[in-house]
This record gives structure tokens, C-alpha cells and sequence, in this order.
């Protein structure tokens, strides 16, 4: 890596930064992809390790974060500007989906195998590539740090494909953090920006039959037989459609899991099944749940003789959509025409991190990242002369945001 404290902060200087930055991402994300950091999996040490080293070695000093178990669960670090003014979050995971079946893969998993122009290896997408674009982003703003006000933090969350999300939450509930003014994602994806995603209401629903033998003369309700009709009712429940055209998707709703009874001689008292709804401006939490509620009080009503059903809440985030004048938006958006990407302002199907920030009142870009193939399966890859144009939109991005507000 090269560069100076002249780096100019033009567009030109921008771009010529990225591509002098282009062989160090590449060897940083390498060495990142073939440490294994399955979340829930494998240790997280030596992959927190390995980008502290780094940044250590580049003037940046850093952190870690520890969660409710007292295990580490991100690492941060902070570039602090000229004086006061805003402060944004870079966030990547530095842990990763599980393997898969790996003989089906091309190359192994944490091979980090270059072919082509092409990275294979799992989490060289989701999200190490982002990880290192942003380590050498923080290195770059340092060298121009005396011509910004505000401050940049990254933060590399080891427990994000957990689902539990320890390291954002490490951050972000700590009632110490100070302000953030905005929060940009690296998830992969070079042809959109993220800007919008359906909020998530999950819960498991217990439900009730009555114990008996399977062979009696008189026939028990079974709980599962209660369930399969209240997952069929569930499924025909009428949902909103798009809530308009500043977020055009739909509610959903998908039953996801069920287990209930054992052998073959016992009719079950108990069936347990974990339901997911999506939601959208036109159907938040609160309407879910009522829905959920009421289709389980009906049936509860057609089942006489059983314990009435429960439903026990286990998520709650809400569908989230930046205004079209949000300066996370507007700055990523211009920085990629200024750069020449051709890129679009999505609202995601799946939720993400995104919406837990929109539940804190943190507006937040979710994905805009290196272009790849095989994201969470088989051979997932990155294309590496997409790193310079992700690493030059970000920069830009970044320095019109801290320069102009």
C-alpha cells in the first residue's frame, strides 16, 4: 500500500488510491478467507487477530469487544478527523456461513484460490472482501484526517452469522458509544445499494393436543393434527401488497420449522413450529402479532378439549426505508456516478442488519459491496476488479459526507 499525508482528497486522487490499494485488498481479503470463522463454529481469534496485526502495522489502533458471554465479538477501531463533526460506521463480519458440503466445491472453502480474476472461498463475499476495503479506507482517511471533521469507526463483527448479531449489538447498546450519524454495511453486491429492507417477526408457536394411544378405541387430538391446520390457515392468511413505490415489496409469511411427537404409539400433546413474517410499512410487528393471535384463537375455538396454543416471541425488527434525500443514500449514489458504477437504490427482500439499526433510530446502507457468485454456497467467489470501484465509491462517499456537513 502506498500513499502519503498528500493524498489528494479529489476524484482523481480517490481513484488513483483504490487502484494503488488494489493488491493490498486483495492479499489482506486472501489472508482473511483462509483463516475459517464459521460463526457458531470455529474460533474467532485468529481472524480477529489477523486484521488487529494489520492494522497495528498500519498506525491504527484498535479494540475489542466483548459480549454477554465474555467472549470477543468485534473488533473496532476509530479515525478521528480535525475536530468535531459527524461520525459514520463502516460494518463488515469477519465471520462467515458454514462450509457446506465441501466436495462438491471447486477449490476448498479457505483454499483463497485465484483464478481467473476470480477469489474462491467462503466469506471472501460476505464479508471479508468488504472488511479489507474498509481497513484500507481507514488508512487512507488517516492520511488526510487533518482536512475532515467527524470521525469513522470500523467495526468487524465476529458474530453476525450466528444470527445473534453480539458485535453490533456490543456497539451499538453501549450506552458509551456517542453518536453515529449513519451506518454503511459492506455487504457484496455491485449493481445496488441497499437502501431499504422488509422488517422480520419471527416466533415459535406451541401447540396443544391431548396425550393418548395411538391404537385406542377413542381417538385423542393430537397436537400435531391442530397444527397442520393452524400452519394451513396461517398460509391462506391475507397479506398487504407493496406499501408503494418507496418500498415495493409485499408481506410474506412462511412457516419455517416444526417438531412435535416421538415413535409411533403416542398420540402428541405437543407440536412446536417457528413461524417468520415479513414485514413492510403496511404490516409491522404489532399487526403481525395480531394476526399470528388471531388465527391461534380460532382454532383454539375449533379444538375443544386442548390447552389453548402459545406464542412465544423471539424477533422483532422493523422493514426500514431511507428517504430519497437521507445523505447515506445521496452520498453513495453520487460518489458511484462520480466514480462510473452504474448503480440503484434497492429495498431488500431478506432483513439484515439494517433494520436492527432502524430499530435504534440509525439510519444505514446495507449492501453495497465487490460483485461475487455463490453467496452462503457452493464456491462462493469474488471478482477482484470490482475492489477499486467499491474501494473509490466508499472513499468518496465518505469524504463528501465528512467535508460538507
Amino acid at each position: 500500500m502506498t500513499g502519503n499525508d498528500n493524498t489528494p482528497l479529489d476524484l482523481a486522487g480517490v481513484l488513483q488510491a483504490a487502484h494503488e490499494d488494489q493488491a493490498a485488498v486483495v492479499k489482506l481479503t486472501r489472508e482473511l478467507v483462509r483463516i475459517p470463522s464459521r460463526g457458531g463454529i470455529d474460533p474467532y481469534d485468529p481472524v480477529l487477530e489477523c486484521m488487529a496485526s494489520w492494522l497495528t502495522e498500519h498506525g491504527l489502533l484498535c479494540r475489542r469487544l466483548t459480549g454477554q458471554g465474555g467472549g470477543t465479538v468485534a473488533l473496532i477501531c476509530e479515525i478521528a478527523g480535525s475536530g468535531p463533526g459527524p461520525r459514520y460506521v463502516l460494518d463488515a463480519c469477519l465471520d462467515t456461513a458454514p462450509f457446506g458440503d465441501e466436495k462438491v466445491w471447486s477449490y476448498p472453502p479457505v483454499s483463497g484460490e485465484i483464478t481467473e480474476g476470480w477469489m474462491h472461498g467462503r466469506g471472501s463475499s460476505d464479508s471479508k472482501a468488504g472488511a479489507a476495503v474498509f481497513a484500507h479506507l481507514a488508512v487512507r482517511l488517516q492520511q488526510t484526517s487533518d482536512r475532515w471533521p467527524g470521525s469513522v469507526v470500523l467495526l468487524f463483527d465476529v458474530d453476525e452469522h450466528t444470527g445473534a448479531f453480539g458485535g453490533a449489538k456490543a456497539f451499538f447498546e453501549d450506552p458509551a458509544r456517542g453518536r453515529v450519524d449513519g451506518v454503511m454495511i459492506g455487504y457484496p453486491g455491485l449493481d445496488h445499494v441497499v437502501t431499504g429492507g422488509r422488517g422480520v417477526f419471527r416466533a415459535r408457536v406451541h401447540v396443544h393436543g391431548v396425550a393418548g394411544h395411538s391404537g385406542a378405541s377413542r381417538t385423542s387430538p393430537s397436537a400435531i393434527a391442530k397444527a397442520a391446520a393452524l400452519v394451513s390457515r396461517l398460509h391462506q392468511a391475507p397479506l398487504p401488497g407493496p406499501a408503494g413505490p418507496g418500498f415495493p415489496l409485499p408481506a410474506k409469511l412462511t412457516v419455517t420449522a416444526i417438531g412435535g411427537g416421538e415413535g409411533y404409539s403416542t398420540v402428541p400433546d405437543l407440536c412446536t413450529f417457528n413461524v417468520d413474517i415479513r414485514l413492510t410499512p403496511a404490516l409491522d410487528d404489532q399487526a403481525a402479532l395480531n394476526l399470528l393471535r388471531s388465527a391461534v384463537t380460532a382454532l383454539d375455538v375449533e379444538w375443544p378439549g386442548t390447552q389453548p396454543s402459545h406464542v412465544e416471541l423471539t424477533t422483532r425488527w422493523p422493514a426500514f426505508a431511507l428517504a430519497e434525500q437521507d445523505p447515506l443514500r445521496v452520498a453513495l449514489l453520487a460518489a458511484a456516478e462520480e466514480v462510473g458504477v452504474p448503480l440503484a437504490a434497492k429495498v431488500a427482500g431478506p432483513s439484515n442488519i439494517g433494520n436492527y439499526l432502524a430499530g435504534l433510530g440509525i439510519p444505514a446502507t446495507a449492501g453495497f459491496g465487490v460483485d461475487y457468485r455463490g453467496l452462503h454456497g457452493t464456491d462462493e467467489r469474488i471478482r477482484l476488479d470490482s475492489i477499486p470501484q467499491v474501494h473509490a465509491v466508499y472513499h468518496r462517499a465518505l469524504l463528501n459526507l465528512l467535508t460538507t456537513s
